[in-house]
């Protein structure tokens, strides 16, 4: 899978960030035949006012293919 980023072509078995496991295949920076994200980094966020649970946090870098 080649994902166009920034102008450039990135395969997947080169760029997957084996440091950010992800399996949302619905995202369209997600490694298609790996469980990786291609981004270099990913935001981390919240929907709730006081998260107790990991359910309360969300990928803020997750962008539908």
């Amino acid at each position: 899978m080649k994902i166009e980023e920034g102008g450039k072509n990135m395969s997947c078995y080169t760029n997957a960030n084996r440091c950010i496991e992800c399996t949302v295949s619905q995202c369209k920076y997600h490694c298609d035949t790996e469980n990786y994200c291609t981004l270099e980094k990913i935001m981390v966020g919240t929907h709730e006012a006081d998260p107790t649970a990991k359910q309360c946090t969300d990928c803020m870098s997750f962008a539908k293919k």
